[in-house]
């Protein structure tokens, strides 16, 4: 993996309802993320945190049964031109969310630089809502499906192209929570993914040996997008969303030491820490475990 690694934090918390979401990149550097990192030999710049617009009227209010469209939009342009430019000086993008909207941002500043990007989702949820299927008219639900270009025009166009991704060259991982709309258009795009049943039946080496030949085939860079309610609410209480019968944090260590071993992440974020509702920044303190592990630390 590449050394030279550059930290994008996006305070965003547009993406839903509940408040404390924007505070996740302090928390996720307060658990010692570039200490951990730097410990392993990483040149590591923190570029700081994208100014996120902040909504002038009320976040009931929507636009197209979407919230906080054209701040959400904004962020998100800023967001992509930031990890463009850090792409183009050849280093290695690690952003920190913020809710889950966040990686529309992330995939339209990555994708450009790829012909054939993969993309392991590793969350409870699909992402693959739109404007019509959302129940919630919440924007942290619709990313994955605005990268594919499917949704509002606005979203879709992001950094100026679309869409992002190919459907074929995504793999989520851990989904129990998904919408009827999402199922669908799962099933209509064939696109790949493991739920807990097959974790729970396969073990999670064989998936991530799966996932890890799958992407290999027919990709030129893969990007991780790591929402931390894919864990089980008892390892990562500090999510918007929790959904029991995750993942577990064994689990997600050995996940991610095949992710390493494979050298094949070219870019990464970690999103949905909220630190209001965590339990002494366990979550956190999760995340950046993680990191360590995705980033090469080992016993050995």
């Amino acid at each position: 993996m590449n050394k030279q690694l550059s930290v994008i934090g996006v305070p965003m918390d547009l993406g839903q309802m509940r408040r404390g979401v924007d505070m996740g990149p302090s928390a996720i550097r307060y658990a010692g993320m570039i200490e951990r990192l730097e410990k392993l030999n990483y040149d590591i710049k923190d570029l700081g945190d994208i100014e996120i617009p902040r909504p002038t009227y009320k976040q009931e209010v929507k636009q197209d049964n979407l919230r906080n469209l054209d701040e959400i939009t904004e962020g998100s342009k800023r967001l992509a031109s930031e990890v463009d430019e850090v792409i183009k000086g050849e280093r290695f993008p690690l952003v920190l969310g913020g809710d889950h909207s966040i990686a529309m941002g992330t995939l339209a500043g990555v994708a450009k630089h790829y012909e054939n990007l993969g993309v392991i989702w590793y969350d409870a949820h699909g992402d693959l809502n739109t404007a019509d299927s959302s129940p919630s008219g919440n924007i942290h639900g619709m990313p994955l499906a605005v990268s594919l270009g499917i949704g509002h025009e606005k979203l879709t166009g992001i950094h100026g192209y679309e869409p992002k991704i190919k459907p074929e060259n995504i793999v989520i991982i851990g989904a129990r929570s998904l919408d009827e709309g999402e199922r669908v258009l799962i099933k209509e795009k064939g696109i790949k993914v493991y739920t807990m049943h097959e974790v729970d039946r396969m073990g999670m080496t064989k998936v991530m040996e799966e996932t890890i030949e799958y992407l290999q085939d027919h990709t030129d860079g893969v990007h991780l997008s790591l929402d931390l309610d894919g864990l089980d609410p008892n390892d990562a209480p500090g999510v918007g969303t929790p959904v029991i019968g995750g993942l577990s944090y064994r689990e997600s260590h050995l996940a991610m030491e095949m992710l390493h071993q494979s050298s094949m992440i070219t870019s990464a974020e970690f999103v949905e820490v909220n630190p209001i509702l965590d339990e002494k920044n366990k979550t956190a303190s999760v995340a950046v475990g993680l990191m360590g592990s995705l980033f090469g630390e080992s016993l050995k």
